[in-house]
């Protein structure tokens, strides 16, 4: 897109509260000329890429703080255009008082990811690796960073651009065929354009599934730990949080609500959910505990059902419930987990394809269990190797690409006419074209895009 002059704005850069610094960052036509009326030397002529100590001062001349001026010419900045950041102490008092001060010489306060719709805008990067910016800033594991971080480099975007170009080039041929529909001539081989979309309809579909691991990651993947009540499973929760967070008694129905904890296995952040102990019961906390329980199942990527491996009884109603949750829950990874292994009891389960003993007391098969998660999460997909799909928008306009490919596809099994492929092709390049942003967006979406991100990105 061409260059855009923007009226010059500001905001903090760095998060709200108290600090050793913040940084102010100012961006827009004229940003050096506008920051020199308030600092103690003139910017406008100074060289990009260079840093100044210097004093803020207030419109009568008071020193407000000592700053360093950091600058950018236009074009090689964040946003594309002339800017400046200013590092100064980070009392949130200092930090209103420069802001207020930046205002009064004509600069406006930015708007929530405004920095980086300008960087958007003027072609400093497309639209998916501007909405990586706010999924970096958001990550809180290893993984969710490195499935933003990839997506900002430019791996998604380029994969999709190689697609678009493998379809444009062919819709240039069936569009060329309209031109000569009378003379009933063929451009395009229809059996390598047959093989084509069947090509890139795998592509899409793989990114498109790829949606479900890259919202577990950016999310945290939901695990339920559920069972009868005296199974082990707030045992288990302390086990593998390694700390004791839950209440641990051999009184049945102690866990009365649902526990909530954070925990990171190779860089996956999983939400552990300690349940109440579900079982007929007459008694109305334990029963309202028992009700969020189920809630959580139904919200839970995967579902950890705990038995008591001594308790014959137990064992086989929680088989059968296992079972059952697998014909009611398809999408969820449901696993049967034997507790109690410590106690050296001999189990005899039949019909299970897959089940993990452990000691929650002791610690035995722990490491398993977490390899297991870590697999269940990962499924085939390679983070390091493979693009991961991580933005609901961009999961929705890839579900649309396969959806045209599809009929595309159909249409050259079923000799459909050029004009008919043709925009089946053109709708599967426009809505590649909207992830990137090389489609014109709706002012609307944009708003609604940035909007998301924090006030100073």
């Amino acid at each position: 897109m061409n260059d855009l002059s923007h009226d010059p704005i500001c905001a903090l850069a760095t998060a709200n509260g108290m600090g050793a610094i913040a940084v102010i960052r100012v961006s827009g036509k004229n940003s050096k000329h506008l920051v020199s009326k308030a600092f103690s030397k003139d910017l406008s002529s100074l060289l990009s890429h260079t840093v100044h100590l210097g004093w803020m001062l207030s419109a009568s001349g008071e020193r407000l703080d000592e700053v360093l001026a950091t600058l950018f010419d236009h074009g090689k900045s964040f946003t594309g255009e002339e800017s400046v950041e200013l590092a100064c102490h980070g009392s949130p008092y200092i930090q209103q008082l420069l802001l207020q001060r930046l205002v009064e010489v004509g600069c406006r306060l930015a708007e929530p990811g405004e920095f980086t719709k300008r960087a958007f805008l003027n072609g400093r990067l497309d639209l998916s690796q501007a909405e990586a910016v706010a999924d970096l800033i958001a990550a809180q594991s290893k993984q969710a960073h490195q499935v933003a971080l990839q997506q900002l480099r430019g791996r998604f975007s380029s994969e999709l651009q190689q697609l678009r170009e493998q379809l444009i080039n062919f819709a240039a041929l069936i569009e060329l065929e309209l031109d000569f529909a009378e003379e009933d001539v063929e451009f395009a081989d229809r059996s390598a354009l047959k093989n084509l979309v069947t090509d890139v309809l795998k592509i899409v579909h793989r990114l498109a599934t790829s949606f479900e691991l890259g919202n577990a990651i950016k999310n945290g993947v939901p695990v339920a730990i559920v069972g009868a009540p005296n199974t082990g499973k707030s045992t288990l929760l302390n086990q593998l949080l390694g700390e004791e967070r839950a209440i641990v008694s051999n009184i049945a129905g102690t866990t009365r609500d649902v526990i909530e904890e954070v925990l990171n296995i190779e860089g996956i952040q999983f939400r552990l959910i300690d349940t109440a102990g579900i079982r007929e019961t007459t008694e109305t906390i334990e029963a309202l505990g028992i009700e969020r329980s189920q809630q959580k199942i139904e919200q839970a990527k995967i579902i950890l059902c705990l038995a008591d491996s001594g308790d014959a009884s137990n064992l086989q109603e929680t088989t059968e419930w296992v079972q059952s949750l697998k014909t009611l829950h398809p999408d969820k990874n449901i696993l049967l987990i034997l507790n109690k292994a410590d106690l050296k009891t001999t189990v005899n389960l039949n019909n299970q394809e897959e089940v993990l003993q452990i000691s929650a007391l002791t610690g035995e098969g722990i490491l398993e269990l977490k390899n297991k998660l870590v697999q269940l999460t990962l499924g085939d997909f390679s983070i390091q190797d493979e693009t991961i799909v991580s933005n609901a928008r961009h999961h929705a306009a890839l579900q649309l690409t396969a959806a045209a490919l599809k009929r595309a596809q159909e249409g050259l099994q079923g000799h459909t006419t050029a004009d008919f492929i043709a925009m089946d092709i053109r709708e599967a390049m426009r809505q590649l074209g909207h992830i990137t942003g090389q489609i014109d967006i709706d002012t609307d979406i944009l708003g609604t895009i940035f909007s998301k991100f924090c006030i100073g990105k």
